[in-house]
């Protein structure tokens, strides 16, 4: 059976990317620091924060209650639009976005909040790409109506 239809990807790029890119901005605070401080950026990045576990939380629920993986190197099994999934196509990845800015002025990481993009960049040439041909081989026609219903981020 062709590869790309039984898995997007060998490597689960997408917590190996926030992980890596947290880490990075750590050590890159200490020896460049940058602080993103202004009146209420603490508060900003909590909410921000909460948002982002919250969509994650959702996601994960919607996506076990759909009986389907969670892990991004692993099949689909069914193809879920409900829940978070009918507003975004990758809210899991919209959250890491959202927790790594959260994060960073939550914590005064300028670091973090500049990575952001990147993650998201970085996840969607190596994730969301694959993951987007593997569901087409897998639900065809029913993926891509889908896809023209809802956007790809937000």
């Amino acid at each position: 059976m062709n590869e790309r239809r039984t898995r997007p990807n060998v490597v689960p790029w997408p917590p190996l990317l926030i992980v890596g890119l947290t880490a990075l901005a750590v050590a890159l605070q200490v020896v460049f620091p940058i602080y993103p401080e202004f009146l209420w950026s603490r508060i900003l990045g909590a909410v921000l924060i909460a948002a982002a576990l919250a969509i994650d939380l959702w996601a994960m629920k919607t996506l076990n209650d759909g009986r389907t993986t969670i892990l991004p190197h692993r099949g689909s099994s069914h193809l879920v639009t409900k829940g978070p999934f009918q507003f975004s196509r990758n809210p899991i990845y919209l959250a890491n976005f959202i927790l790594m800015a959260g994060l960073g002025l939550f914590f005064a990481n300028g670091w973090m909040v500049l990575l952001a993009p990147v993650d998201a960049l970085l996840t969607h040439i190596l994730a969301v790409r694959r993951e987007e041909n593997h569901l087409i081989a897998m639900f065809g026609f029913e993926y891509e109506a889908y896809c023209r219903r809802v956007r790809r981020w937000i």
